[in-house]
């Protein structure tokens, strides 16, 4: 992978992607810790650079036939463990724990150092354009379950 690639999008790993972020002003509450609605901003960005890194860009899968796939969010499940603070320097792993039929299922941790913040399990569900159920293609499960080895 390209070292800007790296920069950008973090790196696939053997477990499957890793992004580090650091905490800004604009991620906190008054109290100096991290908003608990910006866990969800983290963890979409691990989520897109993750489909990046597999060479699944968002805006080509839409219009690579006249069905088009689109991921959505169906449902999510969200352990908040310790909060994060100003200035901490975040890990976000995403890892495939199902690809397949019209749906995957995704893990995510947040973690400070090895301090485990946050821990999402994200069920996605795979449409087509019009928002209809549509199949998983195999090529593109595969990138996820291999993890684009």
């Amino acid at each position: 992978m390209h070292s800007d690639n790296f920069l950008l999008s973090g790196e696939l790993t053997d477990h499957g992607h890793r992004l580090v972020q650091r905490v800004y002003y604009e991620d906190t509450d008054f109290s100096g810790v991290v908003y608990h609605a910006r866990y969800l901003h983290f963890l979409e960005r691990g989520r897109t650079d993750y489909l990046r890194c597999l060479g699944c860009e968002q805006s080509a899968l839409l219009a690579a036939d006249e069905e088009g796939l689109v991921f959505v969010v169906h449902r999510m499940e969200i352990d908040f463990k310790q909060p994060a603070r100003m200035d901490d320097v975040l890990t976000i792993t995403t890892a495939t724990e199902k690809a397949g039929g019209a749906k995957m299922v995704l893990t995510q941790e947040i973690r400070r150092g090895d301090t485990l913040l946050i821990a999402a399990k994200v069920v996605i569900a795979v449409i087509n354009k019009h928002g209809r159920p549509r199949r998983l293609p195999e090529r593109i499960a595969d990138k996820f379950l291999g993890h684009g080895a």
